[in-house]
């Protein structure tokens, strides 16, 4: 049996934690540089807010209803999802971080008769030791957990908790789930199956397996034979690393100077060298874009991008900063209001594994000595702490976060204070 542990309305529950006021309002999270709604409280879902609505189109209607608003602030639930996992952890030997706000866990070893109070205690665990309220999916697979977890949320009466023990709740679940709204259905594959008039779980589950593999390919009938209950996706306890990093980010502001957007590409770039040593991996190509806002009708627009491979997969900031400036130089244009700008690092290689060159000229050694001073350094005096003059400095690269809230648990500053 697997247990999936899903955070509910995570960002939102995130900011309710440490502002008891606002735990019976709506409240709605934005995404990077206050941009659309991101994250909503069952208050404001009641109001009829959408994901991706744009707050500034609606102020007057959230002033109204009282909806909350706060900027995102990564920093705090990238430190409440770890305290969460940790709970997690000391309940369960074996377990898989799904996500930021979701987790499975194997839970062999569990008598039947025991899951449901095994997730009543974790659930308060969780809860005591977070603040944060979560729900429990338990079935025969990780896709049916996936689904139970859903039905704990849609369905008050079970307080955040379904198991799916016995075929007869399974078939009751699957009957009751849209095919649109089973985990690893995408938009192409719901309409496609719709067309062919599978509209439910229980349906896709009756489906012939060898149309379903010639429809769905291999992918499909792992998911098919799932929702039978036979376990196909086995947990992972150690997540893979990535194949491919990208970093991007609307500017707070429009930009057309060819150094304004040359400090934000090197940022990102930067950022993705960082994520690179972090996972032990080096990039054999770089990737950069720059497009305008395709909403400004007014103005022209373009969007151009390039990759360039590198002579030897490396992971050090400054010669991937050397390459983005280069892909810069490629692709700027005068004479465009930009809006957006990005940076990618592709074809990973575990950095004990590159190949090397009989033309790379990079003292490797003392290339990766000096990024790993500049990650400790960044690591005990925060992010950025240290950082190459082309990424520029100052309020100005920063994020439009006009409403974000204090770093909680990750800054001594903003730790709350009670007097006595």
């Amino acid at each position: 049996m697997y247990a999936l542990v899903d955070c509910n309305n995570f960002y939102a529950s995130c900011q309710r934690v440490f502002e008891p006021r606002i735990r019976r309002l709506p409240v709605v999270v934005l995404s990077n540089n206050d941009g659309c709604i991101i994250a909503r409280s069952n208050e404001a879902k009641d109001l009829g807010i959408k994901m991706g609505d744009l707050p500034f189109k609606m102020l007057d209607f959230l002033t109204a209803n009282n909806v909350q608003i706060f900027s995102s602030n990564y920093t705090l639930y990238g430190d409440m999802s770890a305290r969460v996992m940790q709970v997690i952890a000391a309940a369960a030997p074996k377990y898989e971080v799904y996500s930021i706000d979701e987790a499975f866990i194997d839970l062999q070893g569990v008598a039947i008769n025991e899951l449901e109070a095994f997730a009543k205690r974790l659930k308060r665990n969780i809860l005591q030791a977070t603040g944060l309220p979560v729900s429990v999916g338990i079935a025969p697979t990780k896709t049916l957990a996936k689904l139970a977890n859903r039905w704990a949320k849609k369905h008050p009466e079970t307080d955040g908790i379904h198991v799916l023990g016995t075929d007869q709740k399974v078939s009751v679940a699957l009957q009751q789930t849209m095919v649109g709204d089973v985990w690893g259905i995408g938009r192409q594959y719901e309409q496609m199956l719709n067309r062919h008039n599978i509209t439910t779980a229980l349906q896709l589950s009756l489906t012939s397996e060898s149309w379903i593999r010639k429809s769905m390919s291999v992918v499909g009938l792992r998911l098919v034979k799932e929702l039978k209950g036979q376990s196909c996706i086995l947990l992972e306890e150690m997540q893979p690393p990535k194949q491919n990093i990208c970093t991007s980010r609307s500017f707070p502001e429009i930009i057309t100077e060819k150094e304004d957007v040359r400090k934000w590409v090197m940022t990102h770039m930067a950022s993705c060298a960082e994520k690179l040593r972090r996972q032990n991996s080096c990039a054999s190509a770089i990737h950069v874009f720059l497009q305008t806002n395709p909403f400004r009708m007014q103005d022209k627009q373009y969007y151009r991008s390039i990759t360039i491979p590198l002579l030897t997969p490396a992971n050090n900031t400054p010669e991937l900063l050397f390459y983005a400036g280069k892909a810069l130089n490629a692709i700027y244009r005068p004479g465009y209001n930009y809006k957006k700008a990005g940076a990618m690092v592709l074809d990973l290689v575990p950095a004990c594994e590159r190949q090397g060159s009989l033309f790379d000229s990079v003292d490797r050694l003392r290339a990766e000595k000096l990024m790993n001073c500049i990650d400790s350094t960044n690591a005990i005096f925060g992010r950025n702490i240290v950082r190459y003059a082309s990424q520029g400095y100052g309020e100005r690269w920063q994020l439009r976060q006009a409403r974000k809230s204090p770093s909680y648990t990750t800054r001594w500053q903003d730790v709350i204070k009670i007097q006595i």
